[in-house]
């Protein structure tokens, strides 16, 4: 772009020596009374030329304005996706209970609310789901801890959206104060949802030492 600003600036006071050279000139060779107006037709021809030149050095400059403008724009543009790439591909989290649920009529999404740590804000404590930013492998895990006396009466799964991914049950025994942990890796798209479900009429129970905890992160893009 500046070859070409320079080619055209330089053809353009080559233009306009050429009509000041033949309007200031000497013309006293063609004769007594010979006059100024002789170089009209060449002068006009030539300030056409430079009227000419002059439009195209304006849309010269203008167009390198705009392609200064785009890459900047290209520059802010790349800055963006790379700060939202690495946004998205640093996801973990977990939340523990901190109080006893269940039990409830209808099997119910566990809403962990305490957070001990949610980088990228994938996991929603109001719902106890966790939404995926980007397609890629995650890894999850949580641990049951059961309904701590009387006869076990806990089940609990991990869901990947509407599919139970893996389990955990203590429903039998005479033995009190159990927990279980299960885990999985995953492939996840972007928007998929991963929960950890309690069913219908089980209970677990929870204090301040948080026995029932949800942890996630991404392995890696695909």
């Amino acid at each position: 772009m500046k070859f070409v600003l320079y080619v055209s600036m330089k053809s353009l006071c080559l233009c306009v020596c050429r009509c000041l050279s033949l309007c200031a000139g000497n013309y006293s060779h063609l004769g007594t009374g010979t006059s100024l107006a002789v170089c009209q037709p060449d002068t006009c021809a030539l300030l056409s030329e430079v009227a000419a030149m002059r439009e195209k050095l304006a849309a010269l400059i203008q167009a390198e304005e705009l392609w200064k403008v785009n890459q900047a724009q290209d520059k802010q543009l790349n800055a963006l996706t790379d700060v939202s790439s690495t946004s998205v591909s640093k996801m973990a989290f977990t939340a523990a209970l901190g109080s006893s649920v269940g039990p409830f009529e209808q099997d119910t999404p566990l809403k962990y609310q305490r957070i001990l740590s949610n980088i990228g804000s994938g996991y929603n404590p109001a719902t106890g789901i966790f939404t995926a930013m980007t397609r890629g492998l995650y890894y999850f895990s949580y641990t049951m801890y059961n309904n701590n006396s009387g006869q076990p009466n806990s089940v609990a799964s991990l869901m990947m959206n509407s599919q139970k991914v893996v389990s955990t049950w203590d429903t039998v025994g005479d033995d009190s104060q159990d927990s279980a942990t299960n885990a999985a890796v995953v492939q996840l798209e972007a928007g998929d949802s991963v929960f950890v479900k309690l069913y219908a009429n089980r209970v677990l129970y929870d204090d301040g030492y948080y026995y029932n905890t949800f942890s996630g992160f991404l392995l890696f893009t695909l």
